[in-house]
């Protein structure tokens, strides 16, 4: 007699020799299956993940795993960053399972934790993951006076590589890599340059998210919703698109994209191109980059990337933007455009000691005149149409030698 199996994922993998294997996993723990499916191997694997998911024993950490798991701290989580707690978890349990729940007031506790992240330090970005997961289930705890410690507070990072939201795709390594992308691929990295949105949002992303003018979505991993109007570019390759599926971004067979085959056929498309160190991630700060140096504000830029302003404003500072020469030519063209037509106020030379006239050179049908008055001691009272132009003056007239009809230059107090 077969009998059906609940709560197994099965997953097809390509190995480096070209042969396609199918693993199986307990779905709920994520733990590996051996065996091949109807082999007594197979069975005796799946009763032991099934019996490690059994109610743990009182008074163990374990409990407290399993406790944060079944929590809304957890379960509403995105399903990508489930998945990654789940692998952590797992190491977790492994290696802490049995510790006694009393023992996590013990001082001495953080430093086997320490030491257990050292271990896995030949990753370093993966022992921070490793670590996060961990203070993020004594902090849970803690919260609900489980334990009465967190003893992973504070425990700082690793890794000391910068940030990924320094590096940006240059426009050299744009045409590169869609030479060589394949279509299904290049429209993926399309909509990310246009949009600013994450893999996972615009993978998933439907026809029916897109009326001819917007393009609405919710982001997966904020909740935020989002509206991107869709100019002439992207709307012209929007329309030649060919609808195959629910969703607008498709595999060459026509199909929805999953992240892993998503993922695999991008790094082909990078290595052929010759690209080395961006990852797809690294297109959202692009998107951020090339929105800003158009002139987008802050506040635009967030309305399309769904970022923060205060996310905007300290990714532009810190990395995106630090040191571009692009947005200081630009800024440098909007000064002059908008100034260089006034005279400096340099090496001004009043007639005498009752005053003297500066005007600007007229600017939309304005005229600014600075009229001087009573130079007496050195103190100068000055009327000016032109509140910048006022302001400019009198730092001058601060910190600047002046002449004294037959007196002589003589500086201000303090020079």
């Amino acid at each position: 007699m077969r009998v059906r199996l609940r709560g197994i994922k099965s997953t097809k993998k390509r190995l480096a020799d070209g042969t396609v294997k199918i693993f199986h996993y307990l779905r709920e723990t994520g733990a590996p299956i051996s065996g091949e499916p109807g082999t007594p191997a197979f069975m005796a694997s799946y009763n032991a993940a099934v019996a490690a998911t059994r109610e743990p024993t009182s008074g163990r950490f374990v409990e407290l795993i399993a406790a944060f798991r079944a929590s809304s701290d957890f379960t509403g989580l995105a399903p990508k960053t489930q998945c990654d707690y789940r692998r952590y978890i797992r190491a977790i349990e492994s290696d802490f399972g049995d510790l006694p729940i009393a023992a996590l007031s013990d001082p001495r506790i953080r430093a086997e934790f320490m030491e257990w992240r050292d271990v896995l330090a030949k990753t370093p970005r993966a022992a921070d993951y490793a670590w996060t997961v961990l203070a993020r289930i004594l902090s849970w705890a803690k919260n609900r006076n489980l334990v009465a410690v967190n003893p992973c507070e504070k425990g700082g990072r690793i890794y000391a590589g910068g940030q990924r939201a320094d590096i940006v795709w240059k426009p050299d390594d744009i045409r590169a890599f869609c030479e060589h992308a394949s279509p299904a691929v290049f429209a993926v990295v399309m909509l990310a340059l246009w949009t600013g949105q994450r893999q996972g949002d615009l993978l998933r992303l439907a026809w029916s998210a897109y009326d001819g003018k917007f393009i609405r979505l919710r982001q997966a991993k904020t909740g935020k919703r989002v509206s991107i109007p869709v100019g002439q570019t992207l709307g012209q390759f929007l329309n030649s698109i060919e609808k195959k599926a629910v969703t607008m971004l498709v595999n060459s067979k026509s199909r929805p994209w999953t992240s892993d085959g998503f993922r695999s056929s991008f790094f082909a498309a990078c290595d052929a191109a010759g690209i080395r160190g961006l990852h797809f991630h690294d297109l959202r700060g692009t998107a951020v980059t090339r929105l800003a140096l158009s002139g987008c504000s802050v506040a635009e830029i967030a309305a399309i990337t769904g970022h923060s302003l205060k996310d905007v404003s300290a990714l532009l500072e810190a990395h995106y933007l630090g040191g571009r020469l692009e947005l200081a030519e630009q800024a440098a063209l909007k000064l002059e455009e908008r100034w260089g037509r006034t005279k400096p106020l340099q090496n001004w030379q009043p007639s005498d000691n009752r005053g003297s006239v500066f005007q600007s050179v007229p600017t939309a049908g304005t005229e600014s005149v600075i009229d001087f008055n009573a130079f007496d001691g050195g103190r100068t009272r000055a009327r000016t149409l032109d509140p910048l132009i006022k302001s400019q003056l009198l730092y001058q007239l601060s910190y600047a030698p002046i002449e004294i009809a037959g007196a002589g230059p003589r500086a201000r107090p303090g020079m």
